[in-house]
């Protein structure tokens, strides 16, 4: 049970997503991304800054549900590989493990961007 998406193999725990975005956030603005979040006890506006960043619709996404366009998912998917760069490759970490399955994230996105599909989150 968890998180799946249409395209790739890319797979999180619920919470586990939750966790990946949490550090996506404080690592690429340094700062807390229940901070921003409906739901979370989030009380500062998302800035234009933000919304305009191609992570944006990844960071403001349900854990679960919904989908994300192919020209939505061309645009997280460069950002997203880029963020994660340098995160530790370790698999038998949690942010290895992030990393690991953002890169196949990326990866099932431009699969579904090249199909001019959304990918959909299962």
């Amino acid at each position: 049970m968890g998180l799946d998406f249409s395209h790739g193999n890319a797979h999180w725990s619920y919470s586990g997503f939750m966790a990946f975005r949490e550090r996506l956030m404080q690592r690429t603005f340094n700062t807390p991304l229940d901070n921003y979040m409906d739901g979370f006890s989030g009380d500062h506006p998302w800035t234009e800054m933000h919304q305009a960043h191609p992570l944006y619709p990844l960071l403001e996404h349900s854990d679960c549900d919904g989908e994300l366009s192919p020209n939505e998912c061309i645009d997280v998917a460069r950002a997203l590989i880029m963020a994660v760069r340098r995160w530790s490759d370790d698999i038998n970490t949690d942010e290895g493990y992030d990393r690991h399955q953002a890169l196949k994230l990326a990866a099932g996105m431009l699969m579904a961007a090249a199909e001019n599909k959304p990918l959909e989150f299962r």
